[in-house]
């Protein structure tokens, strides 16, 4: 599949999601194609870190609005994205296939402690990442004037943001209480 695709919706989506997306973390050991993707913000102020916890423990409080991660989660890593989010920050990140439903189950649940909304969505190649906000719904509040804005993508608009986030119904089903949105 064609790289851009996955870089534009990993970081437009979450972006474009945020009432003011200025502050923005990039938690990724190969960060090069996510980074220029956040280049197109013009407002933002990027910081990268690689995939470590130390890392992230060493950052302060409430810091950013919006976190892109390509860390595997788990329930300490949630509890730190927490803290350095602002009240109203979205996440991004990867998660493992909506068909191992445990898997899932069980980091949405630790999510759901941190998070008023928790969306899968499709990342374009077969694959989907995950949405956690604390405010802002992905759907109900896009920025469109934020994502018509944006020059030179190859891949997301407008109408891609919110369609990325629609869903069968036996993942609907499967997920009935768990997905928060």
């Amino acid at each position: 599949m064609r790289d851009f695709i996955y870089a534009e919706m990993m970081v437009h989506v979450p972006m474009c999601t945020s009432k003011e997306a200025k502050d923005i973390l990039i938690v990724s050991d190969d960060a090069a194609r996510l980074k220029t993707e956040v280049a197109r913000h013009a407002q933002a102020n990027l910081s990268v870190i690689g995939c470590s916890m130390d890392a992230i423990s060493s950052l302060e409080d409430a810091a950013f609005d919006v976190v892109i991660s390509e860390m595997p989660l788990d329930a300490l890593l949630c509890a730190q994205i927490n803290r350095v989010l602002k009240k109203d920050g979205q996440l991004a990140t990867l998660h493992p296939s909506l068909d191992d439903v445990a898997a899932n189950k069980s980091l949405m649940a630790n999510l759901g402690k941190y998070f008023k909304i928790i969306m899968p969505y499709n990342l374009g190649d077969a694959k989907t990442a995950l949405l956690a906000s604390k405010e802002y719904h992905p759907t109900a509040d896009i920025n469109l004037q934020r994502a018509d804005m944006l020059d030179g993508l190859s891949y997301y608009n407008c109408d891609i943001h919110p369609a990325a986030f629609a869903m069968g119904n036996y993942i609907r089903k499967e997920y009935l209480g768990v997905i928060k949105n």
